[in-house]
């Protein structure tokens, strides 16, 4: 069974600061597609991917806006933890998740699933990439 990633967008695949593509996105995100059940859990997407792509569309090209496409909506109100469905098994992948929600997830004995991004390390997207292969997509914990 394929793992759910949860995918936020400004931090993880725009840089917070002078917004723009974060470095390796491109690879990184065709890596993902490929390899898991994607979702976008983002202020950007709440039920409906349309406003996310046309949000996207002025960062990247038809290529990878291509891509995003094939990621599903989420619907969440409060807190982000509202979109995913704990009953699977899921990363989720944040640059700055709330002290709340990691509650949630520490109740639902799943904190581990949580991958906080940081893109001021150097290839922050390419480390994350290599972790998944290992830990993940080889079924051990990360």
């Amino acid at each position: 069974m394929i793992k759910k990633i949860y995918l936020d967008i400004d931090g993880v695949i725009l840089t917070s600061k002078q917004t723009q593509p974060a470095k390796n996105i491109e690879e990184f995100m065709h890596f993902i597609v490929e390899n898991f059940d994607c979702y976008w859990l983002t202020t950007h997407c709440k039920g409906d991917i349309n406003p996310t792509i046309k949000y996207l569309s002025n960062y990247f090209s038809k290529t990878t806006i291509y891509i995003f496409k094939n990621i599903k909506p989420t619907n969440w109100e409060t807190l982000k933890t509202e979109g995913i469905d704990f009953s699977s098994d899921f990363i989720w992948l944040d640059d700055y998740p709330l002290y709340s929600e990691k509650l949630i997830l520490e109740k639902n004995n799943c904190l581990e699933n949580l991958i906080e991004v940081n893109l001021n390390n150097k290839d922050e997207l390419l480390r994350i990439k290599d972790e998944l292969i290992k830990n993940v997509l080889s079924n051990t914990s990360i």
